[in-house]
């Protein structure tokens, strides 16, 4: 029989700390991906300034996170239905901001849904029909990384939908989501907005940045070219879809660490949620048996550990 090695307390609390360590390192790695994606970012020069901004940055994120869990722990036990729309030009943030929001969630409970664009048949169903199947069930948080919206902004500006399309959309908008808030829905629409320089700033990076050209499509190009049409589009957008049950957020998002701690501070701010009490977790005793013995693994089978 094989015994578990035991551990004195100095040695198991320096494994635990090591383990949670290791799940902040997630944020970190997004940290460097952001700050300098084409080099070694901590070998420049580092104001205390800009050290002090990031510490504070970590602080309120980890924190704001901690409260993300007891929201979800509150949905779940509540049986709440909640759907969060995420709008805005390419290079907004969308993305960054959904995964810190995800970072420490259930992902049974508070998914991502971000459709690619609609094939054949999906383009000859009703508009809204490709989107409710993946609206939630009770005790779900869904995240939308565009949405319903696409009809008001890429398919007008690129000329996707007939301008017969694009009226009905607006006339049909308003019942679509009056209807889903009537039905027990919570509904929150944010708008990431940027200035004109930002995202010039930030597809410059993307298209240096190896790791990242993949986020840049021939429709992204365009759009940057477009971006009167853009601005046009999403001021009738924010004028005919801002509704008292179904209101816009906007969110500033040309400093990415702000915007995402402001969205995340308001999302948060919008419901009464409240920690939910859980039992007292007791680790159990694992069982032994005389007979056991745990077999060795073919030496074929390991993955060779190169670090």
């Amino acid at each position: 029989m094989t015994s578990m090695p035991s551990l004195d307390g100095e040695e198991l609390v320096r494994r635990i700390s090591r383990d949670l360590a290791d799940s902040y390192d997630e944020e970190l790695e997004m940290e460097i991906e952001d700050h300098q994606p084409l080099g070694d970012w901590s070998s420049h020069a580092d104001s205390s300034a800009e050290k002090s901004y990031r510490r504070r940055y970590f602080s309120e994120l980890f924190r704001l996170q901690a409260e993300l869990v007891k929201l979800q722990d509150w949905v779940v036990e509540t049986h709440e239905k909640v759907v969060i729309l995420f709008e805005g030009r390419d290079a907004a943030g969308k993305g960054s901001v959904i995964k810190r929001i995800t970072q420490r969630m259930n992902p049974r409970v508070c998914r991502v849904v971000a459709l690619p664009a609609p094939n054949d048949r999906e383009r000859t169903q009703w508009y809204f029909q490709r989107y409710v199947p993946h609206l939630p069930a009770a005790g779900e948080i869904v995240l939308f990384d565009r949405s319903w919206y696409n009809r008001a902004g890429v398919e007008r500006v690129m000329g996707f939908c007939t301008p017969e399309e694009y009226e009905e959309f607006y006339r049909s908008v308003p019942d679509f989501e009056r209807m889903l808030v009537r039905s027990g829905v919570r509904l929150l629409k944010y708008w990431f907005s940027i200035t004109d320089e930002e995202q010039h700033i930030r597809f410059l990076g993307r298209i240096h940045d190896p790791l990242k050209q993949w986020k840049l499509s021939p429709m992204d190009l365009e759009s940057r070219r477009r971006w009167e049409d853009y601005t046009k589009a999403k001021e009738v957008m924010l004028e005919r879809t801002h509704m008292p049950e179904a209101r816009w957020w906007v969110v500033n998002a040309v400093d990415k660490k702000r915007a995402r701690l402001n969205c995340i501070d308001h999302l948060l701010k919008q419901f009464p949620y409240r920690e939910v009490s859980k039992p007292t977790i007791v680790l159990p005793e694992r069982v032994h048996h005389e007979h056991y013995s745990r077999q060795s693994v073919p030496a074929d089978m390991v993955v060779p550990e190169i670090y």
